[in-house]
């Protein structure tokens, strides 16, 4: 796991193989282990999906050799297109709402690729339509669309849920992720109800996200910190299967913010709000299999950490919960 015993010839083969670690807070005899994303060249789990997807994309000669990616992103999934674009020889141009991280947005450039910025009030929704209108004007051009591509999915569906059974010796009794895409978490559900459809799966949002009501839950949707998951309108997010998920649990800001400083203060984990949400989700999780609530084939829960806090520092991410949301 992060162990390369010979010199590579691109960065793109540093994608994966990630460290999966023990979070100590658990109840119990309960084990939660975390992927830890920041391990990749990017520092997200995006790296992910940008060597993935541009590559099958290459293959099937769905964007042509030279071409230019169009995509919608608050920017981690813009940096892992940005450093598969410009190994695969293609170009990059990235729609990103004006709210969201400057690090990311500055990685991004330093990358090759040009950005765009739309109206924090038009959202994601903004950024997807001004992407599909930019990629129709110009040659060559496509969007991969990590909201709706199932080569999203298929991506940690053939990498990062190998990797966290092989470490395990696939002792995996429940998966808690967020969702953003969703292409995380329905990767890791489809493989993980494969190897066991009893193993428990559970979604992350924010509270004020809408992702419960793919359940049948009621939802108010209102403005939330929480970067990288959550949604504002769940018919953009194509890739969510309500079939795969036992549950969704809605993180208060104030809670993710809470983990995220308890995870860096006594853990040794730089992680950002997503993991905070996360993190205080397995933990939920934790307890009600502790407390025979929630069954599960195995005392053991696997979440991600899909960042690292530095691309957060300019935002106070480790201030009080006043300064961080003011």
């Amino acid at each position: 796991m992060t162990a390369y015993e010979r010199p590579l010839d691109s960065v793109l083969e540093t994608i994966g193989r990630t460290p999966l670690v023990r979070v100590h807070d658990a109840p119990g005899d309960v084990r939660i282990y975390a992927k830890l994303e920041s391990f990749n060249p990017g520092a997200s789990v995006k790296d992910r999906i940008g060597r993935f997807m541009l590559e099958r994309m290459l293959e099937r000669g769905d964007v042509p050799a030279g071409g230019t990616i169009v995509e919608p992103t608050a920017g981690n999934t813009g940096i892992g297109f940005a450093i598969a674009a410009e190994q695969l020889g293609l170009d990059a141009i990235f729609v990103v709402p004006e709210r969201f991280s400057v690090e990311k947005q500055q990685l991004m450039a330093a990358l090759g690729a040009e950005i765009i910025n739309t109206p924090t009030e038009d959202g994601m929704d903004g950024a997807i339509e001004r992407a599909h209108q930019l990629a129709a004007e110009l040659d060559g051009a496509v969007v991969p669309q990590q909201f709706s591509n199932p080569l999203n999915t298929q991506a940690h569906y053939e990498t990062t849920a190998p990797e966290i059974y092989a470490a395990l010796d696939d002792e995996v009794g429940a998966v808690v992720a967020g969702c953003g895409t969703a292409g995380t978490l329905m990767g890791l559900a489809r493989y993980a109800l494969e190897q066991d459809s009893e193993t428990y799966v559970a979604a992350v949002e924010p509270e004020g996200s809408l992702y419960g009501e793919f359940l049948g839950e009621d939802r108010e949707e209102g403005e939330y910190k929480i970067e990288g998951i959550g949604t504002h309108n769940v018919e953009t997010n194509e890739l969510f299967d309500p079939e795969l998920v036992d549950d969704v649990y809605a993180v208060p800001d104030r809670i993710a913010h809470e983990e995220l400083k308890r995870l860096a203060r006594e853990e040794g984990h730089l992680v950002a709000s997503s993991a905070g949400a996360a993190c205080a989700a397995a933990k939920r999780v934790a307890r009600q299999i502790d407390a025979g609530t929630v069954d599960a084939p195995h005392d053991t829960i696997v979440t991600i950490f899909p960042d690292s806090s530095e691309r957060y520092l300019s935002k106070g991410i480790y201030r009080s919960f006043e300064e961080w949301t003011s």
